[in-house]
């Protein structure tokens, strides 16, 4: 294996079962990539090294005798640093927690050792998952290895960058407003915010409680679902984990879409949001066509305006955002980088009445959802409508995370996929979304997977700069 920089999870993993792929070598490779490649993209805050060659070492032990944990076992990943691992800094991209060393894995982290995973580092994020891209934080923003002067999107910005740049195959991520699908949609990879509740938040730096989800980032739809598989499962130590049992996630993926119903949420993308990158509509189109040729049975169907979504779910991000950071930001606000410290401080002025108003103003809101997805299994949409801006675009990139169609399904739970739909006329990566029932993520990879099949946008990757 001359370079497996490329390799999919899944595809890792049958290397490795099969003895044809060492952890140890498969490791080694890719740190030497990071090496020599990291100082163009800036995606890792720390590498673990030391750690994550004993780690490949007994998985190459374990399976030479047999004992195969299954898809993860020898697979490289890193961690958005806000994911805590036991003996590692957490520090969210921020000096308020520089110093702060985790005394236990987090359960999703916990998950990934269990499975016999090799830990390359911790990843850059946007200030505690909301204040970037940041010049003043400790430590310089990811960059999108399409163009790195253009951003990777956020907050899960290192995870994605560090997936197109061929740094590793799987990640984590947290998702508030949309911090897993945006970089995924700028970096032409896959990202996943599963059900509210189906993945634990333990461990992980909050944002927002009643928002937060963790969630898988890869670079194909299979390998989603395989990492989905081994980070879903019901925690009782958070209070808004599910109960659920978890089921195959990659099951149904080859059966195709012949005779779903697939709802197409267009005027999210063709009327809210006005203006938006023609290349981007028309590749949502062609996206739902392909699914139409394949025998998706396929109708449109109308939410409440994404205004509405927005408006009620920046409220409550921006309440329960301050409650988490009210202390520090009296105490240590010049600690913050700018970004950040301003959009704490949004929740600042909010009252009780405020808050309320839009809690139950969501419950609205999730009604009207589930009413448009009553006769239809998936939806199809937008994920943002715009590619990826300039780091010194301030006019664009002050106004792009606000062209996004993501918040909807942080208020509602429902599970949220973007997948890879195409490349600008500047040669940077659009997408498309597909959205679930309630934990019925299966059925969203099923309908992503024939989509991916079909258009083939998953197996491009960018070229290796000069460094």
């Amino acid at each position: 294996m001359s370079d497996p920089a490329f390799l999919g999870l899944a595809e890792a993993a049958e290397l490795i079962r099969a003895k044809k792929l060492s952890p140890v070598e498969y490791a080694q490779a890719l740190f030497a990539r990071i090496e020599r490649r990291d100082a163009a993209y800036n995606c890792f805050i720390a590498l673990t090294p030391e750690r994550a060659l004993k780690s490949a070492r007994d998985a190459e032990t374990e399976i030479m005798a047999g004992r195969w944990r299954g898809p993860l076992h020898g697979i490289p990943y890193a961690l958005k640093d806000i994911i805590d691992v036991a003996g590692l800094p957490t520090t969210a991209h921020s000096k308020i927690l520089a110093d702060n060393v985790a005394q236990q894995d987090a359960p999703a982290a916990a998950r990934m050792v269990a499975a016999g995973g090799v830990l390359l580092g911790k990843l850059a994020t946007h200030e505690f998952a909301i204040g970037g891209p940041s010049f003043d934080l400790p430590w310089p923003p990811a960059r999108n290895p399409w163009n790195r002067n253009c951003i990777p999107g956020g907050s899960t910005s290192g995870g994605a960058a560090g997936l197109a740049a061929g740094f590793f195959p799987a990640t984590l991520g947290s998702d508030t407003g949309g911090s897993i699908r945006n970089p995924a949609s700028f970096c032409g990879i896959t990202g996943m915010k599963p059900t509210y509740g189906r993945v634990s938040r333990r461990g992980v730096v909050p944002l927002a409680f009643s928002l937060d989800h963790v969630g898988p980032l890869t670079r194909n739809v299979r390998d989603n679902a395989l990492l989905l598989q081994v980070i879903a499962g019901h925690d009782p130590q958070d209070p808004a984990s599910a109960d659920r049992p978890v089921p195959d996630y990659a099951a149904d993926l080859d059966r195709g879409v012949k005779g779903l119903k697939v709802g197409v949420i267009r005027h999210f993308y063709a009327q809210d949001l006005k203006r938006g990158a023609p290349e981007q509509v028309a590749a949502i189109e062609t996206a739902v066509t392909m699914l139409a040729d394949r025998g998706a049975r396929i109708s449109e169907i109308a939410l409440p305006p994404l205004a509405d979504f927005n408006a009620c779910g920046q409220v409550i991000l921006a309440a329960e955002a301050y409650s988490v950071h009210e202390a520090w930001l009296k105490e240590r606000p010049q600690d913050y980088g700018a970004r950040g410290r301003e959009r704490l401080l949004a929740g600042a002025t909010l009252r009780v009445a405020d808050y309320l108003r839009a809690t139950r103003w969501r419950r609205t809101l999730c009604e009207a959802a589930a009413a448009a997805f009553k006769d239809i299994d998936v939806a199809i949409t937008a994920t943002s409508v715009d590619p990826a801006c300039r780091f010194d675009d301030t006019a664009t990139l002050a106004a792009i995370y606000g062209r996004q169609v993501l918040m909807p399904f942080n208020v509602t739970g429902q599970p949220a996929l973007s997948v890879p739909a195409g490349f600008s006329k500047d040669g940077l990566p659009l997408s498309v979304q597909f959205v679930g029932h309630p934990f019925a993520e299966a059925t969203v990879y099923r309908v992503a997977q024939a989509y991916e099949a079909a258009s083939g946008w998953a197996d491009r990757h960018p070229p290796d700069l000069a460094v």
